[in-house]
């Protein structure tokens, strides 16, 4: 239910990539941007000036020229300055990087390059786990468990020494409690999330944040000792509410329980779409999946309403689809009319 990638870099991502950290890291890569469905027009344009935020706050990299970077400059090429103005406030916030199954080493490389060069933190999203999502949208993930370990191996070795703050697979311990990963595979799942966590805690400067659901599957009791076996214990701590739409007060409710049973972990909460929290019309079963009348919620900040709560996060980079539910395109594609709703509706 969350980002996928293609097997080839495409111009938008090779675009990005370029303009921050050279032609050099351009061997290949992976993406989860492309043109938009539903007549939406592509943002093929060249980035606006895009500034990072004051690091006492929000001490996370802006990419200068992701998706919504790009619309900015294609709406202001086009003199729509109130379009380019909205999708603006999505472009300067600092939101994760979804690191893809091929290129790990140079992407989280180049990424944290990038960010130490801005004087912040790297972002990053490690969404590869064998048999992920349960076959929906965002299904595939590494082909077994070797694959999975070559592939943290290579983030690990791109971020090197350099600071950065990761997100581990988001909904593959949910995944493991609400019975959607056969029983076969859990074992092995278990093992390689306290590899994965173990590895990047060895890494002087690397944060590592487990994810824990969130507050509208609200399970405390039965998810703190999967969490804790797939190696919270180890990690800085957990994330709640990953590309879902729960307030911050539920996410911060949700995260405190869970906390209580992990002995005072902290943890940090996904806030790039919940400033409506979620939408409860449509099926129960795909009310995650670009829900309308959605908006932005409180922007990335270490400066948050709980001594527990490290940081409010985008995680899920906003304006981007969950998947070919309600007219949008592929998930991970980006989707202007959707970035344009969450933005109008954030007010401002």
């Amino acid at each position: 239910m969350y980002d996928s990638w293609g097997a080839a870099l495409s111009p938008l991502r090779a675009g990005a990539v370029a303009v921050v950290l050279g032609a050099a890291l351009l061997a290949a890569g992976c993406s989860s941007g492309g043109s938009p469905a539903g007549g939406d027009k592509a943002v093929d344009e060249p980035k606006s000036a895009i500034t990072q935020q004051p690091k006492d706050a929000d001490p996370f990299w802006v990419n200068p020229d992701g998706n919504a970077a790009r619309q900015v400059a294609a709406y202001e090429k086009s003199g729509d300055k109130a379009a380019a103005g909205r999708i603006r406030k999505m472009a300067e916030q600092p939101t994760g990087e979804w690191i893809g199954p091929e290129n790990p080493e140079q992407e989280a490389r180049g990424f944290t390059e990038a960010a130490e060069k801005s004087d912040r933190t790297a972002l990053l999203v490690l969404y590869d786990i064998p048999h992920r999502d349960c076959g929906q949208y965002s299904r595939g993930g590494a082909a077994d468990g070797d694959a999975y370990r070559a592939w943290i191996d290579g983030v690990a070795r791109g971020i090197g020494d350099r600071p950065a703050t990761v997100i581990v697979e988001p909904d593959a311990v949910l995944h493991l409690v609400d019975g959607c990963t056969p029983a076969r595979f859990q074992e092995e799942r278990y093992f390689l999330l306290r590899t994965a966590v173990t590895r990047l805690k060895s890494l002087k400067r690397t944060k590592v944040y487990l994810d824990a659901g969130n507050a509208g599957w609200g399970r405390p009791d039965q998810i703190f000792d999967p969490l804790r076996r797939a190696g919270a214990d180890l990690a800085d701590g957990f994330a709640v509410n990953v590309a879902n739409f729960y307030s911050t007060r539920d996410s911060i409710t949700y995260g405190k329980q869970l906390s209580a049973k992990l002995g005072g972990k902290h943890f940090v909460v996904d806030t790039s779409r919940n400033g409506n929290g979620p939408y409860t019309g449509g099926d129960p079963a795909e009310r995650w999946c670009n829900p309308p009348g959605r908006a932005l919620g409180e922007t990335p900040t270490t400066r948050t309403a709980d001594p527990l709560v490290d940081a409010y996060l985008w995680v899920k980079r906003p304006g981007e689809s969950d998947g070919t539910c309600k007219g949008g395109p592929k998930a991970g594609d980006w989707w202007p009319s959707y970035a344009l709703g969450l933005a109008a509706r954030a007010g401002g």
